[in-house]
């Protein structure tokens, strides 16, 4: 199986940054897909970034220009660096790895944005 650390969540106020960072670990593979999806309070999850093994990258309308996602394949690490953050942006974020269509997830980290 795989196993997925996230850290880096907290309390911020609106125009501030944060870093997600995700560790992987198990049966990871060498092909997959790694991202970030949050959850805000009686919304759906939805996708806010991810990246491939090679570096492609996808982002949400609502997070372009001031989000950016990276990865260190040889850490099997995931990073989210979340600038310009607004109040909107509050959700508990979900960590995600796609291996061969097969979804794994983290236990997520608050991110809390003060306006």
């Amino acid at each position: 199986q795989v196993q997925l650390v996230e850290s880096g969540g907290g309390l911020v106020q609106a125009g501030g940054s944060l870093r997600l960072s995700c560790a992987a670990s198990g049966s990871i593979f060498s092909i997959n897909v790694m991202g970030w999806y949050r959850q805000a309070p009686g919304k759906q999850r939805e996708l806010v970034a991810r990246i491939t093994r090679g570096g492609s990258t996808n982002y949400a309308d609502s997070v372009k220009g001031r989000f950016t996602v990276s990865r260190d394949n040889a850490k099997n690490t995931v990073y989210l660096q979340m600038n310009s953050l607004k109040p909107e942006d509050t959700a508990v974020y979900y960590c995600n790895l796609d291996r061969y269509g097969v979804d794994f997830w983290g236990k997520g980290t608050l991110v809390t944005v003060s306006s």
